[in-house]
């Protein structure tokens, strides 16, 4: 576990200092986002929805113990949004705080799974995928809607971001071709097999080169809050409802990866396009990551 958690720092590790030295320019790295999020991580959701055997897999458990927490979270979130305007958090912070409680580094869960579990784990953290990365969109373009001071977006707007979101559509297909597997040809399993091997050490890159460790400021209650429910709340709230639905072995430990991973970076893009506070999302991001590579390997240690 340990191994393979500092084996996706030190790619992460790798994509900062590359951007730090100027080897890859920021306009190459905005290119590489978007290859990776338009093109590799679609490919590998949908080969690994594809081809798994998920009749053999407990996925309403564990779809139910992720879907479950984030509401569950997103519910007391909304909830303390007086509170937190009394003590000083306006609208675009509440946001910030609100992408960083919830939202997860896909790239990050899914080299976790692969090096955990191998093949295993890389189908059941698609599982995850599947459930929680529509709900996920779903909730936090609804929240910046309703409290970012940027322009509001139309329902028409809001619905063509959430189905042309490359996580939600590649889903449905993967699940989609999952139902006819066995008519398949081997060129096109093999084909999004390549494309997909090359997501994760890219992503990871991509994810380093995010970080800006100069932003970071002197942590405020706003940074707090994310951190703590992030990093620590949501992993023990998803292993307390997965243990009460009956998981156990794998499914649980990726249960727990999946709830344990820091924000993802994307969240940074949306607070910029949506009127979010940008800044203070960068700084959770970054935050969550550096501090991720302690709390994961507990998280998995005593929960998974």
């Amino acid at each position: 576990m340990l191994s393979s958690l500092i084996a996706v720092f030190l790619v992460i590790a790798t994509g900062w200092a590359l951007k730090a030295r100027g080897t890859v320019s920021p306009a190459h790295w905005l290119g590489v986002e978007r290859l990776t999020y338009q093109v590799l991580f679609p490919a590998v959701v949908i080969h690994t929805l594809a081809v798994a055997d998920l009749g053999a897999l407990p996925v309403l458990a564990m779809g139910m113990s992720l879907v479950l927490a984030i509401v569950t979270v997103a519910g007391l979130l909304l909830a303390s949004r007086p509170l937190l305007a009394r003590a000083g958090i306006e609208g675009p912070a509440f946001t910030s705080i609100f992408q960083g409680s919830i939202r997860w580094n896909t790239f990050i869960a899914l080299a976790l799974a692969a090096g955990l579990q191998g093949r295993d784990g890389t189908t059941l953290m698609a599982i995850a995928v599947a459930a929680m990365i529509p709900l996920l969109n779903v909730l936090c373009v609804l929240v910046l809607a309703r409290f970012a001071h940027g322009k509001p977006m139309s329902p028409s707007a809001t619905i063509r971001s959430i189905l042309f979101n490359p996580f939600i559509w590649s889903s449905a297909v993967g699940l989609a071709l999952n139902q006819m597997q066995w008519m398949l040809p081997v060129a096109i399993v093999t084909y999004l097999d390549v494309m997909g091997r090359a997501a994760l050490g890219v992503g990871l890159l991509a994810v380093g080169a995010g970080l800006d460790l100069r932003s970071l400021a002197r942590p405020r209650l706003a940074h707090c809050i994310a951190i703590g429910v992030k990093l620590v709340v949501m992993p023990l709230l998803a292993w307390t409802i997965a243990r009460y639905l009956g998981l156990s072995g794998p499914a649980l430990t990726m249960t727990v990866v999946a709830a344990s991973v820091p924000t993802a970076t994307a969240a940074y893009f949306l607070a910029r396009d949506l009127g979010g506070d940008a800044p203070l999302m960068a700084e959770i991001t970054t935050l969550q990551t550096l501090l991720a590579l302690a709390t994961l390997p507990m998280a998995v240690l005593f929960l998974g």
